[in-house]
């Protein structure tokens, strides 16, 4: 289930630790005027350069415009790039930095695009092992005020073993959560960790298992990959366009699908990942959840050319638009509701199912589906009809017509899937979902509950809410006509 759209105000204020390969990225654009007499190349004429933080200071960027703030962590040399890359901090609001000069050069990024295309990159690094010794006593300094560590390699060196040892039991001794954006194969040397993000090709690489493909193969290498990391209690592999897999220790693997409604640009995107699922976790989210919002956050970036990044703001009107649109996914056919129940039941997740008229919804049935929700992973509404109410009840019901009283029932978060039917009972959806919860209230007895002996035949369960004194569609539907009359 998706967060609430105000999640992003738990945002504001929590501080994340950045530690990683530091980078300064220039973009050059131009116009592609004509091809070189020189050599059959193009000639691009520069109308205007941006400079922006790039690798983990990228993360720090997507941190900020969530409402986060960033501590960033790293190596930057002593030469005009380096400048350069203080002075784009100094610019950053919410960004402060404890950097290190180790003798090298600041890694250097430079783009050259003409006509929304990349003609060219061109990229000043020099990657070797760095010292651990002022890297940790950046850490040690700045970790008692963070909320949350992402650890961002990008394989320049910065994340040595040593360092990762050091960094991952200081963190984990402090009891803040850490997120691993990872490069190097050997995922032991992140273990400990919260959370790890590797990449499709990332995680196939590690495992020799393809990731790029059917969701059972990227769940197998994920399974494979977080068994080497004893002391981590999940792992997600970002897919793309094909959204992400996460194993969570102890949990069934969970696919999620890739949300871009267009694909402009991918750059950047998996920052954008680490920084919304360190926010999620800082601000007290369960695992599961923080990843959903960071797929949101994920589609929502590559919509975007460049490394631009997603703001708090967005996020929420994103997470608005995406409510609106899973309560009309949630009212579906029966054929539709077994597909979804099926790929439930693989992930070993427990459904409910109910039923009834809901003409008109008062918090007494809002309590009800509340309490009803808590017995089961999924609940399942099955819905009269309007034809089936009319026989049931009388020509002068119902009060709402069929849809209004779908998509209010979709709209409640303890609600998973609404099924209209038009039978006088709901035994031809008992029979065909099997649910393992079958919930009435409690103005039954076990025995009276339509299809109670078929769910108790197979080893179900029958669940009697309790009823709210005071609320009734048929009392409030008869005070409304006297106070007509």
């Amino acid at each position: 289930m998706l967060p609430s759209p105000d999640i992003a105000t738990r945002f504001t204020g929590r501080r994340i630790l950045v530690l990683g390969d530091v980078m300064l990225d220039t973009f050059v654009y131009g116009q592609c005027v004509r091809i070189s007499p020189e050599a059959p190349i193009p000639v691009v004429r520069i109308e205007r350069e941006e400079v922006m933080l790039g690798g983990a200071g990228n993360v720090a960027r997507n941190i900020t415009a969530l409402g986060g703030e960033a501590v960033l962590i790293g190596i930057v040399g002593e030469d005009h790039a380096g400048d350069a890359l203080r002075a784009r901090i100094a610019e950053e609001p919410g960004i402060t930095a404890d950097l290190v000069s180790d003798g090298r050069s600041t890694t250097h990024k430079i783009r050259y695009i003409a006509a929304q295309q990349q003609m060219l990159r061109v990229d000043a690094e020099q990657s070797r092992p760095a010292e651990a010794t002022p890297l940790a006593a950046a850490f040690r300094r700045q970790l008692e005020r963070a909320d949350a560590v992402v650890l961002s390699d990008y394989a320049k060196g910065v994340l040595t073993p040593e360092l990762l040892r050091e960094v991952i039991a200081l963190a984990r001794t402090a009891g803040k959560p850490i997120v691993a954006d990872p490069k190097s194969m050997d995922v032991a040397r992140y273990d400990g960790v919260t959370l790890m993000t590797p990449n499709a090709g990332e995680a196939g690489g590690a495992v020799g298992i393809a990731c790029d493909g059917e969701d059972d193969e990227a769940g197998r290498a994920a399974e494979t990959l977080l068994a080497r990391m004893p002391n981590s209690p999940a792992l997600l592999v970002t897919r793309g366009p094909l959204g992400m897999t996460l194993a969570e220790r102890g949990q069934p693997v969970r696919h999620l699908p890739a949300l871009a409604r267009e694909v402009f640009d991918v750059s950047g995107a998996g920052d954008t990942v680490v920084a919304t699922l360190a926010l999620g976790l800082a601000g007290g989210l369960p695992i599961g959840q923080a990843t959903e919002l960071a797929n949101v956050a994920a589609g929502m970036a590559v919509s975007k050319p460049g490394t631009a990044v997603v703001t708090a703001e967005e996020l929420a009107h994103e997470l608005r638009a995406e409510r609106i649109q899973s309560t009309d996914r949630k009212i579906v056919t029966l054929d539709e509701a077994l597909e979804v129940v099926d790929q439930w039941r693989r992930q070993g997740e427990r459904i409910g199912f109910t039923n009834g008229c809901f003409d008109l919804i008062h918090p007494g049935h809002v309590r009800q589906l509340a309490q009803a929700r808590g017995t089961c992973d999924h609940l399942i509404v099955g819905l009269n009809t309007d034809a089936s109410i009319s026989t049931l009840k009388g020509p002068s019901r119902p009060v709402q017509h069929e849809d209004a009283r779908a998509i209010v029932l979709a709209s409640l978060a303890s609600v998973d899937l609404v099924i209209l039917f038009g039978e006088d009972t709901p035994l031809r959806l008992i029979e065909t979902l099997r649910p393992d919860v079958l919930i009435k209230g409690k103005d039954y007895t076990v025995e009276q509950v339509v299809g109670s002996d078929l769910v108790l035949g197979y080893g179900g369960e029958v669940f009697l809410a309790d009823l709210v004194p005071g609320h009734s569609t048929t009392d409030i539907i008869a005070r409304l006509t006297r106070e007509a009359g």
